[in-house]
């Protein structure tokens, strides 16, 4: 881990599998992530994912990078334009400080209507890791 280090990118094809699967493990019923018309009447073009399906995104993201050891210690992060089916999440991600075993990376995740989701990861990897 160094500073200044780029995180290869992940593409995340956002079909609306994914975005009701993960308002269902998440347990967020609000409808505008599982039934397309409510969305329509509250003035969405379709349903969109959750923060908490995208949170888990740039855990997932962190560990692919980092491996198995790796401890999220903290995530923080904004949401921005919302992620419909159809279009593909692009994560990527900068190493901005080391200190140890532990690093900040910033993340930012695009789609094609602009940022989806921007935000920093503390993560841990212990001797032997990443």
């Amino acid at each position: 881990m160094t500073a200044g280090a780029e995180l290869a990118p992940l593409e995340i094809p956002v079909t609306r599998t994914l975005i009701v699967s993960g308002a269902i493990a998440s347990r967020d019923y609000q409808d505008v992530h599982h039934d397309a018309e409510l969305a329509r009447q509250k003035g969405s073009p379709d349903i969109f994912m959750n923060i908490l399906t995208t949170n888990g995104l740039v855990g997932r993201y962190i560990t692919d990078h980092f491996g198995p050891t790796a401890v999220l210690r903290k995530a923080a992060i904004r949401l921005g334009a919302p992620n419909y089916p159809g279009d593909t999440l692009v994560l990527t991600g900068t190493v901005e400080e080391v200190d140890g075993d532990t690093a900040t990376v910033r993340v930012v995740g695009s789609n094609a209507i602009g940022r989806h989701v921007t935000g920093t990861v503390t993560v841990t990897v212990p001797a032997g890791g990443a």
